[in-house]
C-alpha cells in the first residue's frame, strides 16, 4: 500500500489546527486559531464527498471545538469555554477560565469517551508556565486537573481509556497519565516520550486503533507515530513545515486529515520559528493523508 499525501483544501488557515471527524455527518471540522486576527472564519467544515466548505467568523481566538450531541458544538475560546449554534453563529459563554491572566488563552482541547471536554491553556508569548488545564463535565461544572504548563497541546486517550496523554509543546516532553474514566481524573503523571533532538515540537495529536499516537510536529513539518511504550515506530514528511494536527476520518476511519498554518509572524519571545516573509507554498492548507493502512477511532461528542 502506497501512501499518498494531498492537499485537499487550499484555505490559507493563519493557523489551522483541531481537526474533528464526525462519524454521523461525515464531515470534518477544524478551526483557525487565530484567523479573527486577520479577518478570516475561525471555524470551518468541509465534506470530502461534495466538496462543500462552511465557515464562520468569531470574535475571539479558538483553541479547539468538540461537537455536542444535542447539537452545536462546545469551544474552548481565548478566555473560556463557550457553546456554538451552527445554524443561526451565535456563541454562548458557559464559565470564563484565567481570566485574571492576559497571557493565558486556551489551546487544545478533546472530548473523552463519557462526553466530558477537556482544554487547556497556552502563554501567548510561549514562555512562562502559568496554564492549567480544565475539565468541563456535561454537568457544566470545571474542574482543574494540570497546572504549569506553558502552551497545551495533543490531549488524547489510550484505547481502553486507561491512559491520557498531553505534551507541553515547549517543554519537550509528552506525558502520560492514569486515567479514570469513571470521574474523569489524572494521576500518576510520567514522561511517555520526548523529542528534544528533533527538528520540530509537538502540537495537535489523535491515537489509534492498535494504540498508537500520531503527532504532528510543527516546524519540522513531520507525522510522528509513537507506539504504546513511547518508541518511535513511523515518521511521514509532509510538505509543509508548520503542520499542526491530526486526526482520522473517512467512511473507514483509515483518512488522517492534517491542518497546518499560513501564519509567519509570531508573538513568541523565542526564536524556533524561522523568520518568513511570506508562508511556504500550500501552508495553512488542509491534507489528507490515505494508505497508511491504519483506522482511527471515532471522535466522541460533549454530552452537555
Amino acid at each position: 500500500m502506497t501512501v499518498k499525501i494531498e492537499c485537499i483544501l487550499e484555505c490559507e488557515n493563519h493557523l489551522g489546527e483541531g481537526p474533528v471527524w464526525d462519524v454521523e455527518e461525515g464531515r470534518l471540522y477544524w478551526v483557525d486559531g487565530t484567523g479573527r486576527r486577520v479577518d478570516k472564519p475561525a471555524i470551518w467544515r468541509m465534506d470530502p464527498k461534495t466538496g462543500k466548505v462552511e465557515n464562520w467568523k468569531l470574535e475571539k481566538d479558538i483553541g479547539a471545538l468538540a461537537l455536542r450531541k444535542s447539537g452545536g458544538a462546545v469551544m474552548a475560546l481565548a478566555d473560556g469555554f463557550y457553546f456554538f449554534d451552527f445554524d443561526t453563529g451565535k456563541e454562548e459563554l458557559i464559565v470564563e477560565i484565567e481570566a485574571d491572566q492576559p497571557r493565558s488563552r486556551l489551546n487544545d482541547g478533546k472530548c473523552d469517551r463519557r462526553g466530558r471536554f477537556f482544554a487547556g491553556g497556552m502563554d501567548d508569548k510561549e514562555e512562562l508556565g502559568i496554564c492549567g488545564m480544565w475539565r468541563l463535565d456535561p454537568d457544566l461544572s470545571v474542574t482543574r486537573v494540570e497546572e504549569g504548563i506553558i502552551c497545551t497541546n495533543g490531549p488524547c486517550w489510550s484505547p481502553d481509556d486507561k491512559t491520557f496523554y498531553l505534551a507541553d509543546t515547549f517543554q519537550g516532553e509528552f506525558w502520560a497519565y492514569d486515567y479514570d474514566i469513571e470521574t474523569g481524573d489524572l494521576s500518576n503523571r510520567r514522561v511517555f516520550a520526548t523529542y528534544h533532538d528533533d527538528a520540530g515540537l509537538a502540537d495537535g495529536s489523535t491515537v489509534d486503533e492498535e494504540g498508537c499516537m500520531w503527532n504532528a510536529q510543527v516546524i519540522g513539518g513531520e507525522l510522528v507515530r509513537y507506539a504504546p511504550d513511547g518508541s518511535v515506530d513511523r515518521r511521514i514528511g509532509m510538505p509543509v513545515k508548520n503542520i499542526t494536527s491530526v486526526n482520522f476520518g473517512g467512511d473507514n476511519l483509515d483518512v488522517l486529515y492534517v491542518t497546518s498554518m499560513a501564519r509567519v509572524k509570531h508573538p513568541a519571545v523565542h526564536d524556533m520559528f524561522a523568520q518568513e516573509v511570506k508562508p511556504q507554498f500550500l501552508a495553512g492548507g488542509l491534507f489528507a493523508v490515505t494508505g497508511l493502512g491504519i483506522r482511527g477511532l471515532p471522535e466522541p461528542r460533549f454530552d452537555g
